[in-house]
């Protein structure tokens, strides 16, 4: 699992002039990929360590200042543009896998007490957001041991 967060004092998420999801006050853009051997212990891992990150004011996380947290899906975070001029985008889940852990992480930022606003999955979104510090983060989930 991949995702790059964002502080913000602001974001929202627009679906054909509509808005689906936005940001009460300052918190967290978060743009999240999914790869084919993601599962629950990826979820779980990325949800904690994105309301546990000390990214904001005074090098304090989301969790501590009950910050909001915005997550889009993004499949392109996991594209490959080493060869060629096309991106390649192989590595990036199909939706079937994709959107249920999309959902898991939300519902876990949720259980973990966030509040969540979210994209939707697999719309062609207009995404508007204010970078704060700038502060952005590329985040990926650990290897798994076998």
């Amino acid at each position: 699992m991949r995702a790059v967060i964002q502080r913000v004092t602001s974001a929202s998420v627009t679906v054909a002039g509509q808005v689906v999801g936005e940001l009460p006050r300052p918190g967290l853009l978060v743009y999240l990929g999914v790869t084919h051997d993601d599962g629950p212990p990826e979820v779980a891992w990325t949800a904690r360590k994105i309301w546990e990150l000390r990214l904001l004011d005074d090098e304090r996380s989301a969790s501590e200042v009950d910050a909001p947290v915005l997550v889009v899906s993004q499949f392109t975070l996991y594209g490959n543009a080493r060869k060629g001029r096309r991106p390649t985008w192989q590595a990036a889940a199909p939706g079937p896998v994709s959107e249920p852990l999309y959902e898991a992480v939300c519902a876990e930022l949720e259980r973990l007490g966030a509040t969540v606003a979210r994209g939707v999955f697999g719309a062609d979104m207009a995404i508007a957001s204010v970078n704060d510090g700038p502060i952005t983060l590329i985040l990926e989930t650990p290897a798994r041991e076998l």
